[in-house]
């Protein structure tokens, strides 16, 4: 079987298409045959020794899949051959087959495309916990989204309007502006691509004051991080919850006197921690979003696919920002 691997660390273009020995079953682990695996932010910094988790090298980035059981191992009880499932493994998911343990797995409903069931995981995840658990959004809350046409932005957009928001989406073109509103955006902030000054931060926080309204952000989501999150920190409402998830632009400086004079909370979005510390409400959480799915309440923007032997291009674009909503790398039939 094929697999796309990491040998040394580098960026995308290290990566190569090796032929390796079909996986082995361990107790408790099925073989899943991959048809979609979903590109995120950490495959683009685990590759560069940049994320808290270094797996031993050689190994296939890509920690979310779709496919279809192949094979069962001993002790696995509630799978058959020939079910449908996605699965967050860490890494492992750009290969042709992978070993997956029995209880990380979630079946794919039928009519659920396996990009879309990829697709589904770790970006709604991160949000559905994000925005209930710790930003506590209720109907009526303003929800202000900093990089609001990737793949977790837009994931807040369509998870913030099905439970009742308010969503401003801040973007850096008027392209993924559209890209937002078609998510159901009710407002667009564009913010400038290059170094801003002061001057040109206060410009872009007053200009998320007025898109949020006059009693600010109920709960800010920022995605992005680097420069912009102290203007959306000053465009948020009295005990706002500002909640930290990304860091692409780099990791913000920020000025805590503004914590007190909104008296605000700052929270940490770790959805990773929160799965394995509580596997249940994370169970639950992917349950609520299938039935968001089938209601069509939200729906996963993939707007791009690659074969695996291109799954290297879609690391590098999403390292650069160019994507818009997901990139998914295909194996074999795909979506079928």
């Amino acid at each position: 079987m094929k697999a796309l691997r990491t040998h040394a660390v580098g960026g995308a273009d290290t990566l190569t298409l090796d032929e390796v020995e079909v996986p082995q079953l361990a107790k408790g682990q099925v073989l899943v045959d991959v048809k979609a695996c979903a590109i995120n932010f950490p495959d683009t910094l685990m590759i560069r020794d940049l994320y808290q988790f270094k797996p031993e090298r050689p190994y296939a980035p890509g920690g979310e899949i779709a496919g279809v059981i192949e094979a069962i191992g001993e002790g696995v009880e509630g799978w058959e051959v020939g079910d449908r499932v996605l699965a967050g493994i860490g890494n492992g998911g750009l290969a042709e087959k992978v070993c997956v343990p029995a209880g990380r797995m979630f079946a794919v409903p039928e009519g659920v495309p396996f990009e879309k069931a990829a697709s589904l995981m770790m970006t709604y995840g991160t949000t559905i916990h994000g925005l209930k658990d710790r930003g506590h959004i209720k109907e009526g809350d303003v929800l202000l989204v900093l990089g609001a046409a990737g793949g977790v932005g837009l994931s807040a957009v369509e998870l913030g309007k099905a439970y009742g928001a308010r969503v401003v989406a801040a973007v850096s073109s008027e392209e993924k502006g559209e890209v937002a509103r078609k998510a159901g955006a009710d407002e667009v902030v564009i913010y400038p691509k290059g170094e801003m000054d002061k001057a040109a931060s206060k410009e872009l926080a007053n200009a998320f004051k007025a898109a949020c309204g006059p009693e600010g952000a109920n709960i800010v989501y920022d995605v992005v991080g680097g420069q912009y999150s102290e203007p959306a920190l000053r465009a948020i409402a009295w005990e706002g919850r500002f909640l930290v998830v990304g860091f692409p632009a780099g990791i913000a400086k920020m000025p805590l006197n503004l914590t007190l004079l909104k008296s605000c909370d700052i929270c940490g979005v770790f959805w990773g921690a929160f799965t394995a510390r509580e596997p249940e409400r994370f169970r639950a959480q992917v349950d609520e979003l299938f039935d968001l799915l089938k209601a069509g309440r939200i729906d996963p923007l993939i707007s791009e696919t690659f074969p695996l032997e291109r799954g290297g291009e879609a690391i590098a674009k999403l390292e650069n920002r160019q994507a818009v909503g997901k990139l998914v790398v295909t194996m074999g039939s795909g979506s079928v």
